[in-house]
């Protein structure tokens, strides 16, 4: 389970300048963003691999390090670690290219081509080969790596203030980020991350990405202990509840949840305490795409006579 981290104010600023820089060279195109436009504006190549084809691997990378190993002209040494540690994309800093895994689905190739983008823009990654494993880069640094990619790619495909305010003009409703998918052309579950990220800077919202909640549908080799691929914070929320544990939520979920195989799930109120203890409303649904279940929980503002009725027996 990855729980997202909230990058600080200034390298957030940093990285939003840089992606403002790209969409203004592109004069500000309306979404969905084609991504062969940056491409070309950045001089980037792409490419794609499969573990039965060394050939573009073998045409492009002539040093990569894997785990304090420098390979020289060995590709099929460079794919095994690629198929070992699961990279799905590969930016090589030195040719300015892109490598991407054609065996994934192609709805994923925008995100991950995205992804490697944003560690192009960012000289301060190009040091950093990222067929390391862990061994010469400690998770910490890696991970705060990957959030500014994924921060980076987010503002990119998402057109940053365009997003944004289309977001807030809307309810927090899975059906609203359904729209603003097809809009921009993004993934659901993409687009439910930068939802919640946007749309949760002052209100409380959370996320979900998770193995299908009901029990009868849950895949075989199921972890209890780690049942989500994602649990999305928004900056308000990760300030106010960050005590609420995924598994404890996720539990909650799955309570309302049914056992369709595909499309809604289930809606419900739902209490979560805040890290002072106190008690507080939020509206959760889900929606399950038949590969993962998306889940949005938005804050649900007191009801003024409640509010007045709390402050008179103070």
């Amino acid at each position: 389970m990855a729980k997202n981290r909230i990058l600080s104010e200034r390298t957030a600023a940093d990285i939003d300048r840089r992606v403002a820089k790209v969409l203004d060279g592109l004069g500000n195109p309306e979404p969905p963003l084609t991504l062969a436009d940056v491409r070309q504006l950045l001089r980037l190549d792409r490419q794609f691999y499969t573990t039965a084809d060394t050939s573009a691997v073998r045409e492009t990378v002539s040093r990569i390090k894997v785990a304090t190993v420098q390979i020289y002209e060995r590709p099929k040494l460079l794919l095994d670690a690629i198929k070992k540690m699961s990279l799905k994309a590969l930016y090589l800093p030195d040719q300015r290219r892109i490598l991407l895994d054609q065996d994934e689905p192609e709805l994923k190739h925008r995100w991950n081509e995205g992804h490697e983008i944003g560690h192009s823009l960012l000289p301060w990654h190009h040091d950093v080969m990222l067929g390391d494993d862990g061994f010469t880069l400690s998770h910490d640094c890696h991970d705060q790596i990957e959030t500014e990619a994924n921060y980076a790619a987010g503002q990119l495909l998402f057109l940053q203030g365009r997003f944004a305010n289309e977001a807030m003009d809307l309810a927090p409703t899975l059906e609203n980020v359904k729209g603003l998918k097809g809009a921009f052309g993004n993934t659901f579950s993409t687009t439910l991350y930068r939802f919640v990220e946007l749309r949760g800077r002052e209100v409380p919202m959370v996320g979900m990405i998770s193995a299908h909640p009901h029990r009868s549908k849950r895949p075989a080799g199921f972890d209890p202990a780690k049942p989500c691929r994602h649990f999305i914070q928004s900056p308000a929320f990760a300030e106010r509840f960050s005590r609420q544990s995924e598994v404890e939520l996720f539990r909650t979920i799955a309570s309302y949840c049914g056992a369709q195989g595909g499309g809604p799930l289930g809606e419900s109120e739902l209490i979560l305490n805040d890290d002072n203890g106190a008690e507080h409303r939020f509206f959760f649904e889900t929606f399950f795409n038949r590969y993962d279940a998306l889940t949005l929980g938005s804050y649900l503002q007191p009801e003024p006579t409640k509010i007045l009725a709390a402050a008179s027996t103070s």
